[in-house]
């Protein structure tokens, strides 16, 4: 049903509720996984792949690291890391990549704190046409 499972990560822990429910799944679906961070501090944005800056290379680490998690656990995994505005950069992989299933943790803000801060999984999921798993972070 799911041949390829994409994960967006944000580098924060709330990453861990939805990396651990996808591994769960991968396995019993036996599902590739692609892991996609967006990198959107200010040399992100600026220079796009040509950045070059600790948040860069902090992000590549920590994809790294959670591709090697899932590949410990005999997952097929692909890591990538993309540039810009997230739900954007997010749209566009599943234009360009294609997948059966985009999971997302999700922060739990309520009206107030998504003004400002943004929402990120409402403007993908009503984008894309694949299903959107959204698992709250505790």
């Amino acid at each position: 049903m799911y041949n390829k499972i994409l994960v967006t990560l944000d580098t924060t822990p709330s990453d861990r509720a939805i990396i651990e429910h996808i591994k769960a799944l991968a396995k019993i679906m036996h599902s590739r996984v692609a892991l996609l961070h967006v990198a959107d501090g200010w040399a992100a944005r600026m220079y796009g792949p040509d950045a070059v800056s600790p948040e860069v290379n902090e992000d590549r680490a920590y994809l790294e690291k959670i591709r090697a998690e899932f590949e410990a656990e005999g997952i097929p995994v692909e890591a990538a890391l993309a540039y810009g505005d997230p739900a954007n950069e997010i749209i566009k992989w599943v234009q360009q990549e294609g997948c059966d299933l985009v999971a997302m943790s999700t922060h739990g803000h309520r009206f107030v704190k998504d003004l400002f801060l943004g929402t990120t999984a409402p403007k993908v999921q009503h984008r894309i046409s694949v299903p959107v798993l959204l698992l709250r972070a505790k």
